[in-house]
């Protein structure tokens, strides 16, 4: 099973990231796609792939939401830009990026979503340049942020833990958009007919750790993401072993650098 997203540069994995490395190994993890939140964290992504070659794989990119929960500034994007086409080597993604309308994190709330959309299209244009898929966060956002892909022209786009229903995912669905499933998911009724209504050669799975793991509150790690596995099982009615090895090449094949870290 391949990670698609998880946040093992976040400093609730300080303490024993040993061990949740091997905890992954042990359950079946061939690899985990790791995303910074902050610009702070570029560094650690990178020096972790370093420490872990051929299981820890670096994307990079700045979330909506920046430290002490206010939105992300163009000014973030500039720094960004600069770091990532410096070390476009060595990555395989650009994320997290997105959208996030959570009315908890806005406070001029129509000022901020247009600045949030002006740092994406950055990525999005980033993306074309690079030749990199987005790992797309939409708190909140599901629909504005696959329209705003859309009408920008993003092609390579995976939509991580989509905040949304099958309704306001089918533009990015018929668009070949990928849609990764956390444990989470496994715990909302809601979800199966998201999951239900993406065809399984778009179905990535991920973590999300530290969060949305399959016990509310406790800290996630990428060992649960067999759950994820299990879940899309059962909502699509075919072996877990067929999701295992579908989710794998879909990563394989819009990551498509993933491969050349595994080879290390």
């Amino acid at each position: 099973m391949i990670d698609t997203h998880c946040h093992l540069a976040d400093e609730a994995f300080a303490e024993d990231l040993d061990e949740v490395i091997t905890r992954a190994k042990n359950a079946g993890v061939q690899a985990v796609i790791v995303c910074p939140e902050f610009r702070c964290q570029f560094d650690d992504v990178l020096n972790m792939s370093k420490k872990y070659p051929g299981f820890v794989v670096p994307a990079i990119g700045t979330h909506p939401i920046q430290a002490g929960h206010i939105s992300t500034k163009l000014e973030d994007f500039q720094d960004s830009d600069v770091f990532i086409k410096n070390h476009a080597d060595e990555i395989v993604g650009l994320g997290e990026v997105g959208l996030d309308y959570n009315p908890r994190f806005l406070n001029d709330k129509d000022k901020e979503k247009e600045i949030q959309k002006e740092v994406l299209l950055k990525y999005i244009q980033l993306s074309k340049e690079l030749d990199l898929p987005l790992n797309v966060h939409s708190r909140s956002a599901g629909k504005p942020t696959i329209n705003f892909l859309l009408e920008n022209g993003a092609t390579k786009v995976h939509m991580h833990a989509f905040d949304g229903n099958a309704k306001s995912a089918k533009a990015g669905i018929d668009a070949g958009y990928y849609f990764s499933v956390p444990p989470s998911f496994s715990l909302r009724d809601e979800k199966k007919s998201l999951i239900a209504a993406i065809p399984i050669n778009q179905i990535l799975l991920e973590t999300d750790s530290p969060v949305l793991g399959p016990e509310p509150g406790a800290r996630n790690e990428p060992a649960n993401i067999r759950v994820s596995a299990e879940f899309v099982a059962s909502v699509k009615n075919i072996h877990v072993d067929e999701v295992i090895r579908q989710t794998t090449e879909n990563a394989l094949r819009l990551y498509s650098k993933v491969s050349r870290f595994l080879l290390k």
